[in-house]
């Protein structure tokens, strides 16, 4: 286990040189690396349960009996919760000042919930509720509400521990590192029901069960996600109120109230609401590529449709090591972006997004697996910018007094487009003839338009 690193080692680092950097406010000293690698390397647990969740999440709910048409149901709890949990746990955790900091607390008690729902999840069909039966769809609901829910409290702590303690210099360098270690979580859950079928796992279950390979990889999951984020609780101080008030030029005894969320909405910096619209586009162009993927391969590149089958689990599977490529692609990524110059950061913004529409469109055209693995590196680059850029230049729009509420808020912005597109797919899924490739087009034009709103984002104080 890492050596305990504290904020305030850092005091005596100077400041001074780095005050305007890139022409931001600096007054933040810079940290040692040692704890941005301790902030961040929690990040691997995590991301795990969001890979589970975005690879095998159409696959466990259609080997249970769900209509492709009802797809949009089980996405739709998640993101509505979100909307709600995330802002109010951004605005107490502001003020939450415990020995432990305020971030912290609310990994503690979040990474052991979603531990458990990742054990509970995969179980879905092997209750004897019935193929199909609405029981077994409202335990699977419940249960995918449940894991996006907790999934996002671990996560929060993480984004608004960069936002409160690393300066613009880093700020490149620590949201890289967060999204290099994600990614590296992420390769190793996808990869697992592929690795575990090739090591003799059953990858085929009874109709309407869930394969032992995807059970055992959300048991897996949830052991590493526990590990991680026990070694960044461990490891990671926290600035204490008064070092906290020093570094962001704010008033002590002001910082533990904090405004009333809609206040805090009306007095929004422009670029929160600039890159709301940017997350629209760019997130229902996931949520659809989520939702659609493996059946639009299935039938594209596997001749089926039928969730039982080998062919449908088979192309489960290569999602699942797409997944893995497109974190690969995404770590390396991250590994060239975090060298970028800040004043670059809506170029390559706009670059990510377009990448990322060019990979949905070939997979959803594609009749060859071996195209939509390649063409899934340009997925990894989107994935990263969506995950990294519009929070990196969002947090350099505030001032620090409510970070973690702002970043609450423009969780919205990511939960919004997803319960937009979940509704919206009861209509048009239809209309286009119940083809799940043509659902995944839709998101390839979403994705297009939110590469050219990058152009209306303003950066900075």
């Amino acid at each position: 286990m890492m050596k305990k690193v504290s904020a305030e080692d850092t005091v005596k680092t100077s400041v001074k040189e780095d005050q305007t950097s890139f022409g931001f406010d600096n007054s933040l000293p810079n940290l040692p690396i040692k704890t941005i690698l301790a902030m961040t390397f929690g990040c691997i647990g995590v991301n795990m349960a969001f890979t589970l969740q975005g690879s095998q999440m159409s696959r466990i709910t259609q080997t249970i009996g769900v209509n492709p048409n009802s797809l949009g149901w089980f996405f739709l709890l998640p993101p509505l919760l979100g909307m709600f949990v995330q802002p109010l746990l951004g605005k107490y955790s502001d003020s939450t000042w415990t020995r432990w900091g305020r971030r912290i607390p609310y990994l503690l008690v979040g990474a052991p919930i979603t531990v458990i729902v990742m054990i509970m999840l995969p179980f879905t069909g092997s209750f004897g509720f019935g193929y199909g039966s609405m029981t077994a769809m409202v335990y699977a609901a419940i249960a995918i509400a449940l894991m996006d829910l907790f999934s996002n409290v671990c996560l929060a702590p993480y984004k608004m521990l960069a936002g409160d303690m690393v300066n613009e210099k880093q700020k490149n360098l620590a949201w890289s590192w967060q999204q290099v270690f994600g990614y590296a979580g992420g390769i190793l859950a996808a990869l697992l029901p592929y690795i575990l079928t090739k090591v003799g796992i059953a990858n085929t279950a009874s109709k309407g069960q869930v394969p032992a390979t995807v059970i055992w990889a959300y048991l897996i999951g949830a052991v590493m996600l526990l590990v991680t984020s026990l070694v960044t609780i461990f490891n990671v101080h926290e600035y204490d109120p008064k070092t906290y008030a020093k570094y962001h030029k704010i008033n002590e005894s002001k910082q533990k109230v904090t405004p009333s969320l809609w206040k805090l909405l009306k007095t929004a910096p422009r670029s929160f609401w600039e890159l709301a619209i940017v997350q629209l586009f760019s997130w229902i162009g996931i949520m659809y590529t989520w939702t659609y993927a493996t059946g639009a391969m299935a039938n594209n590149i596997w001749n089926t449709t039928n969730p039982a089958s080998s062919g449908f689990q088979a192309a489960g599977n290569w999602y699942g090591v797409m997944t893995a490529f497109y974190s690969v692609a995404a770590l390396l990524w991250g590994l060239f972006y975090a060298k970028t110059k800040a004043t670059q950061r809506k170029f390559w913004y706009s670059f990510g997004l377009f990448a990322d529409a060019i990979s949905i469109i070939i997979v959803a055209t594609t009749h060859n697996q071996w195209v939509a693995l390649i063409a899934f590196a340009l997925y990894g680059i989107g994935n990263f910018t969506i995950n990294t850029l519009p929070y990196t230049m969002l947090t350099t729009s505030l001032d620090g007094r409510n970070n973690g509420s702002y970043l609450g808020l423009f969780n919205i912005a990511v939960c919004l487009p997803q319960i937009i597109g979940s509704l919206a797919s009861f209509t048009i899924f239809p209309l286009v003839g119940n083809s799940q490739s043509m659902m995944m087009i839709i998101g390839f034009v979403a994705m297009v338009i939110g590469g050219f709103s990058v152009a209306i984002v303003h950066e900075g104080k």
